[in-house]
């Protein structure tokens, strides 16, 4: 059965939407409750920021660390690079991956959260403007030179994703072993632009989950698992690009096993995404004790092989 440490806390708005007393409540009862991995990005959240810039995430965790001393070695801190804009507010052209670019915004990460090594550190997005030989080279060079441990690709489409791990395994880089995007139990049309989903291979794809099972060393970690709580929160209904049959039928089966285990819609979602073959850690998007509470229950819940096959027998 999974747990909280399989949880991982997002942490886009802290010091923007969330204002640092609530960002600090929530890392302390994440961690109290045994989550162990935070999320964040050098960019976030540049479009809440009055500067229009990033950056904000990464300061108020670090001061959160400095607060609580002999703490980080206990946890998972990722950060990324990529998408902060070049120009602060204007956002139609961001950082990119050259390696300069990449050595530059990794030692001001590692300023702005305290910490000598990144634990993950991701590729925000593509940059096809970057030789891939080249960004490959520089994630594994920081890995290399011991101020990362690990790196992983955000947003990417599978086949760069495999170019890169090749590109890696020939030159004798440290590969790529964990992918960020986005998925949920309900999935939106094909060929389709969801609002807010600027990203476009931001999608878990059947194509994904059949690479990733043909490589077992990749971790998946999921991002806007819950919709932006359109689960259980009517006055957030789902995109209409959801709007489809398959939608009908898998709500209504995951309603009928919410109703049987006395939980939430949101919290199965979680549930399921943890004890799915392969298995997708859900980054959660949180900004009351409330909300986290209720994600760190669904951690625990015991999804019984019968009720997996009544959620995962709905097409």
């Amino acid at each position: 059965m999974a747990s909280p440490a399989d949880l991982v806390l997002g942490t886009m708005y802290f010091g923007t939407r969330t204002d640092e007393a609530t960002s600090f409540a929530l890392l302390d009862r994440f961690v109290e409750a045994g989550g162990r991995t935070l999320d964040t990005a050098n960019c976030y959240a540049f479009w809440q920021s009055g500067t229009g810039a990033g950056g904000t995430s990464e300061t108020v965790i670090g001061r959160w660390l400095a607060s609580n001393p002999g703490l980080r070695e206990e946890l998972v801190i990722a950060t990324k690079v990529g998408q902060e804009p070049v120009t602060p507010g204007e956002f139609s052209v961001v950082e990119g991956l050259a390696p300069e670019v990449v050595a530059r915004e990794l030692d001001r990460s590692r300023e702005r959260l305290g910490v000598d090594v990144i634990d993950v550190y991701w590729a925000h997005g593509e940059d096809r403007g970057t030789p891939l030989e080249d960004v490959v080279a520089a994630f594994g060079g920081a890995v290399r030179e011991g101020v990362v441990r690990r790196i992983g690709l955000s947003n990417h489409p599978t086949w760069r994703v495999e170019r890169a791990r090749g590109i890696a395994a020939r030159d004798g880089w440290e590969p790529f072993s964990l992918l960020q995007l986005t998925t949920s139990y309900v999935r939106p049309r094909p060929d389709v632009v969801v609002p807010g989903k600027d990203h476009r291979f931001g999608f878990v794809t059947d194509e994904t989950v059949d690479y990733l099972t043909e490589n077992p060393d990749l971790e998946l970690w999921a991002y806007s698992p819950l919709v932006q709580g359109s689960y259980d929160r009517p006055e957030r209904p789902f995109p209409q690009e959801y709007d489809h049959p398959g939608t009908t039928r898998r709500l209504s089966a995951l309603s009928d096993v919410a109703d049987r285990l006395g939980a939430s819609r949101g919290q199965v979602v979680l549930a399921w995404l943890l004890a799915s073959t392969p298995v997708a850690r859900p980054i959660l998007g949180v900004s009351s004790l409330d909300q986290l509470d209720q994600a760190l229950t669904a951690a625990e819940l015991d999804l019984s092989p019968d009720l997996m096959a009544d959620l995962d027998g709905v097409s």
